[in-house]
């Protein structure tokens, strides 16, 4: 692909970067951010992936990055509109819009965003699968392709003590996730992060799916997983940044075209 068309390449470094920023400025890098934000929370809706008012997702502020952009709580993933949208400190305080702050979101998501510099979005909900496997207490096995996305590459919080409100609890989650992709919150659901808004939602949708396989294949049976080697190899191809942006952009693509009010 060229630069025109794949704006997310690798550097010398291996690091990701996206070269359609150099055409965007700070003010217009903020618009675009919160706009994905917005489509993303749609994306959720129209999974399915909203319960009540649980489930959050952020991305950090380009213009000052010690802030995130954040759903307010009790607006469904369904209706969110950019305007909708709240930005909010690392002091848990709202410093731009008027929703209320979801205070499991800013415990969350706060520390993901203040222990991973890198991390431009992260995403969270009460998804049926995922909270269904997070209830056994296990990693994912590589039992398909699209589970290897998250081989050696997603971590296991094995405690739960209630609503994730305590400073500390949210410490720990973010010390667990480490440099992963992805986390498994026993007894509560999974987290997805990544150097993108897309990116996050594919890892959050794709690890929805890959639970829901897992939980089909051992209920009809003992299912076979791939070798490790084999597993670790898809993974390299499969689960990089870069794979994980490009593999959401036709979710984006289609939320955009059906709802384009949500850019309101």
């Amino acid at each position: 692909m060229n630069q025109a068309t794949n704006p997310l390449v690798m550097n010398t470094s291996g690091d990701i970067e996206d070269l359609s920023r150099t055409a965007r400025t700070p003010e217009q890098e903020q618009l675009f951010r919160k706009q994905r934000l917005a489509a993303a929370l749609r994306i959720f809706g129209r999974f399915g992936f909203d319960e009540g008012i649980a489930g959050h997702i952020t991305v950090r502020d380009p213009l000052d990055p010690e802030t995130f952009w954040v759903n307010p709580m009790g607006c469904s993933f369904k209706l969110v509109r950019v305007s909708d949208l709240i930005r909010v400190n690392h002091d848990g305080e709202v410093v731009e819009g008027s929703g209320l702050l979801n205070g499991a979101a800013f415990t969350i998501h706060g520390h993901i965003h203040q222990a991973r510099p890198e991390v431009i979005a992260a995403a969270h909900a009460h998804s049926l699968y995922g909270k269904s496997w997070s209830s056994l207490g296990r990693l994912l096995d590589p039992l398909t392709q699209d589970a290897c996305a998250f081989f050696e590459d997603h971590a296991l919080l094995d405690t739960y003590s209630g609503v994730v409100l305590d400073m500390g609890e949210g410490e720990a989650l973010a010390t667990t996730l480490g440099q992963k992709k992805a986390i498994i919150l026993q007894n509560h659901g999974h987290l997805t992060v990544g150097h993108s808004v897309e990116e996050a939602v594919w890892w959050y949708v794709t690890m929805e799916r890959s639970c829901q396989a897992q939980l089909l294949a051992e209920a009809a049976g003992k299912p076979k997983p791939i070798s490790q080697e084999v597993a670790r190899h898809a993974c390299s191809e499969i689960g990089t940044p870069f794979a994980g942006w490009f593999s959401g952009q036709p979710l984006f693509n289609v939320i955009l075209k059906e709802q384009p009010d949500l850019l309101d």
